[in-house]
């Protein structure tokens, strides 16, 4: 029997696979692998169902699809950070949107979760082994995070936005070259003839806190400069932090003359306490971030900073996931860090 038309508020009757297929000239079945992928369907075919699609306002019922599918045609945004840092860092309202528009083309909706509790990461396994969502997109993952482990053990397709510590033979992940972008943040500070130059690190249990601060002894090695533990603070990637940091380091060593911060966001709290302390940027000391964030170009100065190239790193966890979820094999993707002079350094 076929699909009946459905009357919608208007009284309309709601078009049905049936009409679909008369406007195209074609069978009902081939109106159906067109809806379900496009498989075995020749060119002409496909564009007469995607014309006919328009034409009659046909909309695809996704419930009854994910019947057929076994998928629910939702994608998971998980970012292991408490609910404000979310609000406070652009960056992650950056990457969100990015997805979000990468994965509307496949007509796949994205579903915000923030897990920072344990109880928060609990409910995030049960939702998404519940066959809630297809797949997850993970951000902010630090080593150890059991959302993590547990997507793993259950096979469950999943992509990490930066190397995933402990997990790197068996998750997907799109990541800049962090080592990279702190060596050429460093050795620029060199070039430019500063001699005791700080670097204020994120969290070490992240790949980007573990990874940038390794760029940065790499960068003093190749300029012939001493590492020195003085010059080295630890923040948590919040202004706040990079604020106290830059306070510590100023304390511990007066005479430093420029610092690599390891995001754009702990920079601007650096340069909130170097302004305190009656220092010139970059005059007195020099400043150079990592991110290349919308805070970047609105600091006053204009951060010099190492750019991640948000869009890309979004349309390719995406291709990755929907990869994964077409039954390949996880694999990575390692994009090139580059260096955005402005004004601070």
């Amino acid at each position: 029997m076929g699909e009946r038309g459905v009357v919608v508020d208007n009284g309309r009757r709601r078009p049905t696979i049936e009409d679909v297929a008369a406007a195209a000239g074609v069978s009902r079945g081939t109106v159906s692998r067109v809806l379900n992928g496009g498989v075995n369907v020749s060119p002409t075919a496909l564009a007469a169902v995607n014309k006919a699609i328009k034409q009659t306002g046909y909309v695809v019922n996704t419930h009854a699809r994910s019947l057929v599918t076994q998928r629910s045609g939702s994608v998971a945004f998980i970012l292991s950070e408490p609910q404000e840092k979310f609000f406070e860092d652009p960056n992650f309202q950056v990457l969100l949107r990015g997805c979000t528009q990468a994965l509307a083309e496949h007509d796949m909706p994205l579903l915000l979760s923030i897990a920072d509790s344990e109880q928060d990461r609990e409910r995030v396994v049960r939702f998404i082994s519940g066959g809630h969502i297809d797949g997850a997109l993970l951000f902010s993952v630090h080593a150890g995070n059991p959302v993590v482990s547990r997507l793993a053990s259950l096979g469950i397709p999943a992509v990490t936005c930066g190397l995933p510590i402990g997990h790197e033979f068996d998750l997907a992940y799109v990541a800049v070259n962090e080592a990279e972008g702190g060596r050429l943040a460093t050795a620029h500070l060199a070039r430019l003839g500063r001699r005791r130059i700080a670097t204020v690190t994120g969290p070490l249990d992240t790949p980007g806190g573990r990874d940038r601060l390794k760029g940065y002894k790499d960068g003093l090695e190749e300029a012939g400069l001493a590492l020195d533990q003085k010059l080295i603070a630890h923040g948590d990637y919040t202004r706040i932090s990079g604020q106290l940091a830059m306070e510590k380091l100023l304390k511990q060593d007066p005479e430093l003359d420029a610092v690599f911060v390891a995001s754009d966001l702990m920079a601007l709290g650096a340069m909130d306490a170097l302004a305190r302390a009656g220092r010139s940027i970059p005059g007195d000391v020099a400043v150079v971030g990592f991110d290349d964030s919308p805070s970047a170009t609105s600091a006053i100065p204009a951060l010099t900073t190492v750019r991640q190239p948000f869009k890309r790193i979004c349309e390719e966890m995406v291709r990755l996931l929907l990869a994964l979820l077409d039954g390949q094999e996880p694999a990575a993707v390692i994009l090139p860090a580059e260096l955005v002079i402005r004004e601070t350094a």
